[in-house]
């Protein structure tokens, strides 16, 4: 991020005085375009389509009109094929404990965008680890909306 180095929390500066921490660590290492993304990905939006809820991000009308057609407009599991974010794509992940923390963190904070979007409707929003690394993904649960 920002100028392309790699930074630890406990090599950046503490700006209040004590031990550094993550947003020292941001401070450090990020821009404005940075914050923003990163907001994005903890604060997804999302788009709601013939019934399904998708992540913005995976919509795009010509993609979903396959798989709506290819799926029969079976809404759970085109939300199934289209929602997933593939984390290890993006970040290297260990296989630690602290890790797979993160990933449920971000599951976490979808499950929350999508209440507060979706205030009528429940999801399914899991991190899982898969052969690949983690992936945080949702669905709607029948019955609560759509």
């Amino acid at each position: 991020m920002g100028d392309g180095k790699v930074l630890d929390i406990k090599t950046a500066d503490g700006v209040r005085g004590g031990e550094p921490d993550y947003l020292d660590l941001l401070s450090r290492s990020a821009g404005p375009a940075e914050w923003i993304a990163l907001s994005r990905v903890f604060l997804p939006r999302f788009v709601e389509v013939r019934g399904c809820v998708l992540w913005d991000r995976s919509y795009e009308p010509g993609n979903f009109r396959l798989w709506y057609d290819e799926l029969k407009g079976d809404t759970a599991s085109i939300e199934a094929k289209l929602n997933e974010f593939r984390l290890w794509l993006y970040v290297d992940f260990d296989d630690d404990p602290a890790s797979r923390s993160n990933a449920l963190d971000l599951a976490r904070a979808w499950r929350l965008s999508l209440g507060d979007a979706f205030p009528g409707r429940a999801f399914d929003v899991r991190a899982t680890e898969t052969a690949d690394g983690p992936v945080v993904r949702f669905t709607s649960l029948p019955g609560t909306g759509g």
